[in-house]
């Protein structure tokens, strides 16, 4: 990071800037040699830079300001730069992790100026998500009044660590992890400048590829590491990790990518098996996933899978979030593993969760209907008038304290989305939920 700053804390940049040499004439990194030139050479987002991709459509128009969220080594900080381009702003660049309020203040009046000469800027502030409340509020008046188009990149997720006006007044874009598609795409490139292929056999060259788990900018590292060698016979998996001292078998894409990890911890919780959930959940922490995203995960596996099957699951979860945010690491991490175990072992049930997207379908395909002008209120003459209240049985007036009337819309026919399993306590509310349907049976017929 500390290329980001000289005296000033930001980079100018303008177009057709040489990266190949630096200033006593060394060769660049590879990783900047083989920095795109242009957004179509950019890798592993079609789904932002392809034909209908939404940047590209964006493009069409105002570039809004954007919030760029995805993992380490997949391009944020190379679009920003591409775009400001493609748009003809003047791209600076700056770190929440180096920036104080004083400087803040001054790329905003450099922008303020710059625009006063007809020219706009694209500030790309890396790491965003470290700035605090009131450093994430500095933007907002130059965001409106049009001084600057933000562009911040960040590793976490923008819902938890940005503030709402500042996520109201940019639009999310999420980039990907690399795929192994996408990296031997880059390692193609990288072998085009170095002039030479890579002394790898085919499984030492795919194995190189998954130690980057999807960081471009890592496999690039790897690749100049590997070139520097200067080995002339091919070189096998084995002796890839013991000289880059890593075990190719950790970055193994069949269990050891973040995405199979969770969901074989996710899995393992549902099929009650506390401990291959215990395991899969010490190896996210060993391969350093954030404990914040486990506690995450964790309670949206006691809503998803356990539901009311025990209606304690989720408060626990939530119990041992909280947990972990007073206690930190390492102490904290015990307390997401004994809601792991309690998740594994509590009874299972989807059926909130079915319930609950079936009435979203029917909400999307009912539209407008409105309810039963029996349970609207009426504080008006006008809608007393019209039938308002009218016939309302008020439940507690009722000997049971039910009274079967119907609240779904007049036109609809009566709807059926939850359905309780046999298992922990919805075998409660299903006892229940058959009297309710069994006492409307029966009034209905009265």
């Amino acid at each position: 990071m500390a290329d980001l700053f000289s005296s000033d804390p930001t980079i100018n940049s303008e177009p057709g800037a040489d990266t190949r040499d630096d200033s006593a004439g060394h060769p660049a990194p590879l990783a900047d040699r083989l920095r795109p030139a242009s957004l179509v050479e950019v890798v592993g987002q079609g789904h932002l830079l392809g034909p209908e991709g939404a940047l590209t459509v964006m493009l069409t128009g105002a570039l809004p300001s954007l919030i760029l969220w995805g993992p380490p080594g997949v391009g944020k900080t190379t679009i920003a730069r591409l775009l400001a381009d493609h748009v003809g702003l003047h791209f600076v660049q700056i770190s929440a992790i180096f920036t104080g309020v004083a400087d803040l203040r001054k790329v905003f009046d450099t922008a303020r100026n710059r625009r006063a000469n007809g020219r706009g800027t694209l500030l790309f502030v890396d790491e965003i998500h470290r700035f605090n409340k009131a450093q994430q509020d500095s933007f907002l008046p130059h965001m409106e009044d049009g001084t600057i188009t933000l562009v911040g990149a960040t590793t976490e997720n923008p819902s938890f660590e940005l503030n709402a006006a500042v996520m109201s007044r940019a639009q999310v874009l999420v980039l990907k992890r690399l795929e192994l598609r996408d990296m031997e795409l880059l390692t193609q490139r990288a072998e085009k400048d170095l002039g030479a292929k890579l002394p790898l056999d085919g499984p030492a060259r795919e194995a190189l590829q998954e130690m980057a788990d999807g960081d471009g900018r890592a496999l690039l590292n790897l690749i100049e590491q590997v070139a520097a060698w200067g080995a002339t016979d091919p070189v096998d998996t084995e002796t890839l990790g013991k000289r880059l001292q890593r075990r190719a078998a950790q970055y193994d894409k069949s269990g050891d990518a973040h995405y199979n990890l969770i969901s074989a911890l996710h899995k393992s919780v549902r099929g009650s098996d506390p401990d291959a959930a215990l395991y899969w959940f010490a190896r996210m922490l060993k391969g350093g996933e954030d404990p914040r995203f486990l506690a995450r995960r964790i309670t949206r596996m006691a809503v998803e899978d356990i539901g009311l099957a025990d209606p304690q699951a989720q408060a626990l979860c939530v119990q041992a979030w909280e947990t972990y945010e007073r206690l930190g690491s390492p102490e904290g991490e015990l307390a997401l593993a004994n809601a792991v175990v309690y998740l594994a072992l509590a009874p299972k049930s989807n059926a909130g969760y079915a319930a609950y997207k079936s009435a979203m379908r029917s909400a999307a395909q009912t539209g407008s209907e409105p309810p039963p002008k029996h349970i609207l209120n009426a504080p008006t003459a006008l809608m007393k008038d019209q039938g308002y209240g009218a016939g309302y049985a008020y439940d507690h007036d009722q000997a049971d304290g039910f009274s079967g009337q119907n609240y779904f819309p007049d036109g609809m026919k009566r709807q059926v989305y939850y359905v309780p399993v046999e298992r922990g306590f919805e075998r409660e509310l299903g006892r229940r939920l058959d009297w309710f349907v069994e006492q409307r049976a029966k009034r209905g017929k009265g």
